[in-house]
């Protein structure tokens, strides 16, 4: 019998959420997703060193000195995503500066800049995403950079008011973390009493799904953040699933039937009225859970990349 994870990729696009090299060669999924606590665990490993010298070289000619740090940081992120392109047939995701997060001008600045950079050095524009955090701000600067033709990643995903707003914006991919709301709602009961069924963080992404496809939405949904594979196999016919090295190991060596859980098979329904930035955060507001995974999840990636540019700066000199 096939392992589950040869019958997962029937059903659903598999992608790596990784910036390990050699776990994409072994696992060949078909896209690949980092953000920068990836890169900074990736640069931790002792992985990219050629990169960081390549990055830093390339800033201390086209960025002014104040500036050095935080280009070379960016650079950085696209020679890695270069690296990853070479093992993977589709895309990959790099992410804007979670610093950013409420300023739509910058984001669009910066996903501009990092997609420049990655048409320059060759790689055509279907397989490059630019991964921004779901608040009203970055939905709004995705909307602006898909009008360009720079498709978006918009990830910290927990409601279906974050996906809906990213649907009608125009956004070509989604990433709702099922783990942390699990985390959330483990938390806030106080025991871990749920399995593959009542996952909120599983019954969170299924609900966006049937919305999308109810809609005729064509934003693609790729479920992220997962803690065991119960989660990853409660999802399977998802469009896309991220996962990470440890459960792709877990997937690849058992066998097991792997069926399709999920499927385009709803009834089409009329598209209601867009969201307005009122009843956008008026729904945030509401959803206690949405709320503190969001922030905590702009300061978890702001805190790594001050990482990654402590670690860029200590090269630098």
């Amino acid at each position: 019998m096939p392992s589950m994870l040869e019958q997962l990729k029937r059903h659903s696009t598999v992608v790596a959420d990784t910036g390990d090299i050699e776990a994409i060669k072994r696992f060949q999924p078909a896209d690949a997703t980092t953000n920068p606590s990836i890169i900074l665990k990736a640069l931790q490993s002792g992985h990219y060193s050629e990169q960081l010298a390549a990055a830093l070289n390339w800033a201390r000619e086209n960025a002014t000195p104040a500036e050095i740090v935080n280009t070379a940081c960016d650079r950085l992120t696209v020679l890695m995503g270069l690296e990853i392109l070479k093992q993977v047939p589709g895309k990959v995701s790099t992410e804007v500066p979670a610093s950013l997060s409420f300023d739509t001008c910058a984001t669009v600045e910066s996903g501009s800049n990092l997609f420049a950079q990655y048409r320059e050095l060759g790689i055509s524009a279907e397989r490059i995403l630019i991964k921004v955090a779901a608040t009203w701000e970055g939905i709004q600067a995705a909307r602006v950079l898909e009008s360009k033709g720079i498709h978006c990643n918009l990830t910290l995903v927990f409601n279906q008011a974050q996906a809906r707003a990213c649907a009608e914006a125009g956004v070509y991919l989604i990433s709702p973390f099922v783990g942390r709301i699990l985390d959330w709602h483990v938390k806030a009961a106080g025991h871990n009493n749920f399995n593959a069924e009542n996952d909120p963080g599983v019954l969170s992404v299924r609900d966006i799904y049937r919305y999308f496809k109810q809609h005729s939405y064509p934003t693609v949904v790729m479920a992220a953040s997962f803690r065991n594979i119960g989660e990853v196999l409660a999802l399977s016919g998802c469009d896309r699933l991220t996962i990470s090295p440890a459960l792709l190991e877990q997937l690849a060596q058992q066998e097991a039937q792997v069926n399709a859980v999920m499927a385009d098979d709803h009834p089409r329904l009329p598209r209601p009225s867009v969201l307005t930035e009122e009843q956008f955060r008026w729904a945030l507001n509401q959803d206690a859970m949405t709320t503190e995974k969001l922030a905590e999840g702009i300061r978890q990636f702001h805190a790594d990349h001050l990482k990654l540019a402590a670690l860029v700066t200590q090269a630098l000199h």
